[in-house]
């Protein structure tokens, strides 16, 4: 039988009566957020009372709920280490970044990025139920001054009625589900108002910070804008409670599908057995593993960082050793903007013109016979191929394949490579003027 998921609370609340503790009103407004309030509940080291007691760091605010899965007794608890901060996050590391995804350069409207062809984030709020030590966005999230106004919120659906291949939203922030339930209920009419919005995602971490939250009222409501689908953030097996589960039944009865995102983080969950129960445990509660990030390079996280080779190991450990449906994506999300990059072990092995080899899980090599007579389908009478989107700038490789496009250049690829072009231009222009060969001299 598996083992039964139970429900825990700190010993300083075992007086607060059922009704309130279980009400996410309450949760919010007792959150703690300073040494003396957290000291109630865990005794701190000296790196984390450091933390909470320097000036400048990220937010820190934990609700009663969360901070009552914390074992008092264990300084390595692995949901401690994701919510109370440690001296470490004054320390600089290499390639550190304020926005690491380059997400302010992807914005065409504030809070709205802008990345992918046919989707949109939609940032909505900047505040949370509790604050995640790795945050990406902690630039900010959890500043009060950086709220997103009715203003913003205009901006976005406008910029969203003028572009029509976006047929696709997730609203994140910051959390959505902290906002007040008419603003929510508002922001998810208004996207259901534009006629080529097909889906609605929400990124959400309060049925783990916060499940009380998740009412049938909101079930319901939510329930309204299908098709919606949802997304988690469980990074340990001891985050999945009993509240948890009851949270997310809630939402599957009312046909929300969950998925779950987690971080790879260096002594919170870098270990591949105990993900293998995590990703176990979430399809036990109806909660598919969707994504394993690498820890991005946003300031205060170098502590957390692993290897990508790290996150390699753990899907090779996954898969094939539980159900394939268990097994999430490990994805870099690349520096600079380039968006989620897919990583995975290599089961391909090499290839002929008539022959791949490939490998399982075990290590067993086999080999698989490619057809010898294949007709490709017709892009020019297929009709998803003649009808298909508009997508504005590069193509990527799915142009090349497709044949709409023999190469891709980088930025300054001609000007690098058209030497004597380049060598011209700028003598004309009394820029330069030649020494001799291979070399050359700006003029005064």
């Amino acid at each position: 039988m598996p083992t039964p998921i139970i429900s825990k609370r700190a010993p300083i609340y075992a007086d607060v009566p059922d009704e309130k503790w279980n009400d996410w009103r309450w949760q919010l407004s007792h959150r703690l957020n300073t040494a003396e309030d957290i000291e109630k509940v865990i005794a701190l080291t000296d790196s984390e009372r450091k933390a909470l007691q320097t000036q400048g760091l990220f937010r820190v605010d934990v609700t009663p709920y969360f901070i009552s899965l914390i074992d008092p007794e264990d300084p390595n608890d692995p949901v401690r280490k994701q919510i109370i901060p440690v001296s470490e996050e004054l320390n600089a590391f290499t390639s550190m970044m304020e926005d690491s995804l380059a997400e302010d350069r992807h914005s065409p409207v504030p809070g709205l990025v802008h990345r992918y062809p046919d989707r949109v984030l939609m940032l909505v709020t900047t505040q949370c139920a509790s604050y995640c030590r790795y945050c990406t966005r902690s630039r900010i999230v959890g500043d009060p001054g950086q709220t997103f106004n009715r203003q913003d919120f205009e901006l976005q659906i406008e910029y969203l009625k003028r572009t029509p291949q976006v047929r696709d939203v997730l609203l994140s922030g910051g959390d959505p589900l902290v906002l007040a339930p008419k603003i929510l209920e508002e922001l998810l009419t208004r996207l259901r108002e534009i006629p080529h919005i097909e889906i609605v995602r929400i990124g959400s971490r309060v049925p783990v910070f916060m499940p009380m939250r998740i009412t049938q009222e909101l079930c319901d409501m939510l329930a309204k804008f299908h098709p919606l689908w949802l997304n988690i953030h469980v990074n340990h097996p001891n985050e999945i409670s009993k509240e948890l589960a009851e949270a997310c039944d809630r939402m599957t009865r009312a046909g929300i599908p969950l998925g779950n995102q987690s971080v790879l983080l260096a002594g919170v969950n870098d270990c591949v057995h105990m993900q293998r129960e995590l990703v176990q445990k979430l399809t036990r509660i109806r909660v598919r593993p969707y994504y394993l990030y690498q820890c991005d390079l946003v300031e205060g996280s170098g502590h957390f960082r692993t290897p990508v080779a790290k996150g390699i190991e753990i899907i090779e450990g996954l898969r094939g050793h539980t159900s394939g449906y268990a097994v999430p994506q490990f994805i870099v999300d690349a520096p600079g903007g380039g968006g989620k990059i897919p990583v995975m072990p290599n089961y391909l092995l090499s290839m002929s013109d008539h022959k791949v080899i490939v490998r399982n899980y075990e290590g067993f090599v086999t080999s698989y016979e490619e057809p010898t007579e294949y007709k490709s389908h017709d892009p020019k009478t297929c009709k998803f191929c003649l009808s298909k989107r508009p997508e504005p700038g590069q193509a990527g490789l799915t142009g090349l394949l497709d044949g709409e496009q023999m190469f891709i250049k980088p930025q300054g690829f001609d000007e690098l490579h058209e030497r004597g072009g380049l060598q011209h231009r700028l003598k004309d222009e009394n820029k330069w003027k030649p020494l001799g060969i291979g070399s050359s001299e700006p003029t005064e």
